[in-house]
C-alpha cells in the first residue's frame, strides 16, 4: 500500500488556502499535516500554503508562528526541509468574508503567479463551524470555487436544522463533488482495517452478524481536558463533538454491508445506507456526564449544562444487526486514554457452554497510532487437568513487513489533493446521523457529574449488562 500511495501523489500546481491558520486547530492538527506532507514527498512539485486570518501577520512572522508550531507539536522543524518548506508559506490578514475579502485575493493571484499561472486551489476550514455559512458564501461571491476543493472540519452543522441549513448553503456555491468533510477517525489505518479485515478473511466475514456477534464497543475515553478549546467546546460537548461524528462513522465501518467495490462511491454508498438504518437512540438508554470541576476552567460558562461524557446504546434496525446492541462510550477526564473497538462473540453452545470466560471471545481493534489487532480465546492450560484460560493473539499493524503508516490527517489531506472522498462523509449520511440524536436534543437525559480521572457516572455500566465495558469499566 504504501509505494501505491506514493504513486499517488497530486502533479497539479496547488495553491492551498487555510482559514484560521493561527487557531488552535490548525497549530495542533493541520500544519503538522501539511510538514509530515512535505517530509513524505507526497506534496505536489509545485505548492504554495496561504493562511489566512484576521490579524495583520507579515509572511515571515507566519513563517516564525509555523516553525513554533512544529516544534511544540512535531514534526520538528529539522526533522524535515524546513528552509523549503518555509518559503512556501504565505499569510493574507484582514479576515475574509463577502463583503470584504481582506488581502486574500491579492495574496492567492500572488501566489498563482508564482506557480505559472491557474494553480488549483484547496480551501481548508479550520475554523468553529459557526464560520462556514459565511466563508462559503464569500468564495462564490469572490470567484474562488471553480475547479476547487473545499475541506470541513466536523461538526457539519450543531443540530439538524443547522446541518440542512449550512448543506443548503454549501450546495448554492458548490457541487457535492467539491466538498470534503473531514472526519479524521475514518482516516486512521486501525479503522481502514475493520473493512479490510473482515472482508478479504473470510474468517471474520462468516461471523460478522448477529447469529455470531453478542455487541458491539466503540470506547474512546480520554484524560484531557478541555482548556485549550474550551469556548469551542462549551458550545459544543461531547455528544457533538465526538458522539454524533467520530463514533457514529466508526459503527458504520463496522456495521456495513459489502461494498460493490473499494471506490470512493461504493464505500460511501456502503457507509451511507447503514447510517440510515440507525435507530433513534432512547433517552433511557443514553447516559450524559460532565466532570467535577468543568465549570472552573476558563472559558467555561459558570452554570454550563455542557457533557463532556457521554455514553449510549445504539441499535441497528436491519437484518444483519437486529437485536444486537452496539455500545458507545467517549469523555473527557477519565481514567485513561485509548480508542477501542471490541467485537464480543457469542458464548459457543456445546460441553462448553456456561463455562466460557468473560474476558474470551472478543475482537479488538485499537484505533490509536497505527493500530493493533487482538483476539481473546479460551484455551486449554498445559497441565494434566482440563483447565482453561484466556489466550490473547496480538497483532501491531505497524509492524506488517513494508508497514509505513501515515497520521489520519496527512491521510486525509493527501486524499484531498488526489481527489479521493472514500473516507469522507456525505451529506445523506450525516442528515441521517442528526435524525438519530434528535430525541436527545429534544429530551436529554439529566446530567451526572463524575470525579475527574474515573470511568464517569456509574449508571453507564447498566448499559453494558450483562458484559461489562472493556475498558475500564
Amino acid at each position: 500500500m504504501a509505494t501505491t500511495l506514493r504513486s499517488r501523489t497530486a502533479a497539479a500546481p496547488t495553491v492551498f488556502v487555510v482559514y484560521g491558520a493561527t487557531g488552535d486547530l490548525a497549530k495542533r492538527m493541520v500544519l503538522p499535516a501539511f510538514y509530515s506532507l512535505a517530509i513524505e514527498g507526497l506534496l505536489p512539485k509545485n505548492w504554495l500554503l496561504v493562511g489566512n486570518g484576521r490579524g495583520d501577520v507579515a509572511h515571515e512572522d507566519f513563517r516564525k508562528h509555523v516553525q513554533q508550531v512544529l516544534t511544540e507539536f512535531g514534526p520538528k522543524p529539522a526533522d524535515g526541509p524546513w528552509e523549503e518548506f518555509a518559503d512556501r508559506l504565505l499569510f493574507a490578514g484582514g479576515g475574509f468574508n463577502s463583503d470584504d475579502p481582506g488581502s486574500l485575493l491579492d495574496v492567492i493571484g500572488q501566489a498563482r503567479k508564482r506557480l505559472g499561472g491557474a494553480a488549483q486551489l484547496i480551501h481548508y476550514f479550520a475554523v468553529p463551524p459557526v464560520a462556514f455559512p459565511e466563508l462559503t458564501k464569500a468564495l462564490g461571491v469572490h470567484g474562488l470555487t471553480e475547479g476547487a476543493r473545499v475541506v470541513y472540519e466536523k461538526p457539519f452543522g450543531t443540530s439538524r436544522q443547522n446541518f440542512q441549513s449550512l448543506d443548503r448553503a454549501v450546495h448554492r456555491v458548490l457541487d457535492e463533488q467539491q466538498v470534503y468533510r473531514i472526519d479524521h477517525f475514518l482516516g486512521k489505518e486501525a479503522t481502514q482495517n475493520l473493512h479490510v479485515l473482515r472482508f478479504a478473511n473470510g474468517i471474520f466475514s462468516a461471523m460478522w452478524n448477529r447469529e455470531h456477534i453478542e455487541s458491539v464497543q466503540i470506547d474512546v475515553p480520554e484524560k484531557l481536558g478541555v482548556t485549550d478549546r474550551s469556548q469551542f467546546y462549551d458550545a459544543t460537548g461531547a455528544m457533538l463533538d465526538m458522539l454524533v461524528t467520530h463514533l457514529f462513522q466508526v459503527a458504520a465501518e463496522v456495521a456495513m454491508e459489502p461494498p460493490a467495490s473499494l471506490d470512493a462511491e461504493d464505500l460511501q454508498a456502503a457507509r451511507e445506507k447503514v447510517i440510515k438504518a440507525f435507530r433513534p437512540l432512547d433517552p433511557a438508554e443514553v447516559v450524559l456526564g460532565q466532570f467535577d470541576g468543568y465549570r472552573d476552567v476558563p472559558g467555561v460558562a459558570a452554570r454550563s449544562r455542557t457533557d463532556t461524557y457521554v455514553a449510549a446504546k445504539l441499535w441497528i434496525d436491519n437484518p444483519r444487526w437486529r437485536g444486537v446492541p452496539f455500545l458507545l462510550r467517549t469523555g473527557k477526564r477519565m481514567a485513561e486514554t485509548s480508542q477501542r473497538v471490541s467485537i464480543v462473540l457469542r458464548q459457543p453452545a456445546g460441553p462448553f457452554a456456561g463455562q466460557a470466560l468473560a474476558e474470551a471471545n472478543v475482537l479488538t481493534f485499537s484505533l490509536s497510532g497505527s493500530g493493533e489487532l487482538a483476539l481473546s480465546v479460551v484455551a486449554k492450560k498445559p497441565g494434566p487437568a482440563l483447565d482453561v484460560a484466556v489466550a490473547n493473539l496480538d497483532v501491531s499493524l505497524a509492524a506488517l513487513t513494508g508497514a509505513d503508516p501515515l497520521p489520519p490527517y496527512v491521510r486525509l489531506i493527501h486524499d484531498v489533493l488526489v481527489g479521493d472522498r472514500s473516507l469522507f462523509t456525505r451529506p445523506d449520511g450525516l442528515s441521517a446521523t442528526w435524525r438519530v440524536i434528535e430525541p436527545i436534543v429534544a429530551n436529554p437525559p439529566r446530567l451526572a457529574t463524575y470525579p475527574p480521572g474515573s470511568w464517569g457516572p456509574a449508571r453507564a455500566r447498566k448499559l453494558a449488562a450483562p458484559q461489562r465495558w472493556f475498558s475500564g469499566q
